[in-house]
């Protein structure tokens, strides 16, 4: 059993930090985008309050 010892530790803590990033992952905060009809994140603390950013623009592709 003692050859096994090194790869069940292992084994052991990844399994331990799977379950941490999983905890991390579902802890976060969704950022609203699109809210009141923009098409970025608008900042809601901070000096910049109210301004949107990362605004998201398509190329037309009606080119006569």
């Amino acid at each position: 059993m003692t050859r096994h010892t090194k790869l069940l530790e292992q084994h052991s803590k990844n399994i331990d930090l799977k379950k941490k990033e999983q905890a991390l992952f579902s802890a976060r905060k969704e950022v609203e985008i699109y809210g009141n009809g923009t098409t970025g994140y608008k900042v809601k603390h901070g000096p910049h309050k109210g301004k949107v950013l990362g605004h998201l623009t398509t190329k037309s592709t009606n080119n006569w």
